[in-house]
């Protein structure tokens, strides 16, 4: 059975100042998780990138940072409707990472260490919309919050942001993840207010 943090406070903003609808704004930083944190040692840690064809491509700690990082600040919208508005991160673009990889997918399988997945379309990997972040606020991203490593897709409910990341599986066809295939929306639109299957 799932176990999951308390319910965080917050007020209420409208759409017209920056929240999607059914959204409160928060200035805590909630954890959420549907099972134990996992804490990878970053000697042991890596990422991968597979293709339908089965080509991996792989970066080790040193080389994921080692890489260009970009430092975006954007807007999180959980499912559970809080939002936290101007979070600062720096990380790998997506689309750097996937810019050496030769793939004609449209569809993308995020794995992550302790057995989470959740399933994105590629173009949403893309043109800036996406990154691998090691960092929140100017610090090492800590376990909690998905450390050392998370996708970071924030025009996305924050489900698809996954912690702990690992891999990243190209398809050629879309398939749910974790929470996708219990009844969460398989986009996850924040704006669209996409939260289960037939929002």
């Amino acid at each position: 059975m799932a176990r999951f943090s308390p319910r965080f406070g917050g007020r209420r903003r409208s759409e017209a100042e920056g929240l999607p609808p059914g959204q409160y704004l928060t200035r805590d930083f909630p954890v959420l998780s549907a099972g134990p944190t996992p804490r990878i040692p970053l000697d042991r840690w890596e990422f991968w990138i597979r293709t339908e064809t089965g080509v991996e491509h792989r970066w080790t700690w040193p080389e994921l940072t080692g890489l260009p990082a970009e430092t975006p600040t954007v807007d999180l919208h959980c499912v559970t409707k809080w939002s936290k508005l101007q979070t600062t991160w720096s990380g790998v673009p997506m689309e750097d990472l996937l810019s050496t990889v030769e793939s004609t997918a449209e569809f993308a399988m995020v794995h992550s260490y302790g057995g989470y997945t959740t399933n994105v379309p590629v173009a949403d990997l893309l043109d800036g919309k996406a990154w691998i972040v090691h960092t929140y606020d100017g610090k090492d991203l800590t376990p909690e919050h998905g450390g050392p490593a998370r996708l970071l897709v924030p025009h996305l409910y924050l489900w698809k942001s996954a912690k702990w990341v690992r891999g990243i599986e190209l398809m050629t066809r879309d398939e749910p993840g974790f929470w996708e295939s219990v009844g969460y929306h398989n986009y996850g639109d924040p704006w669209r207010e996409q939260r289960y299957q037939g929002d």
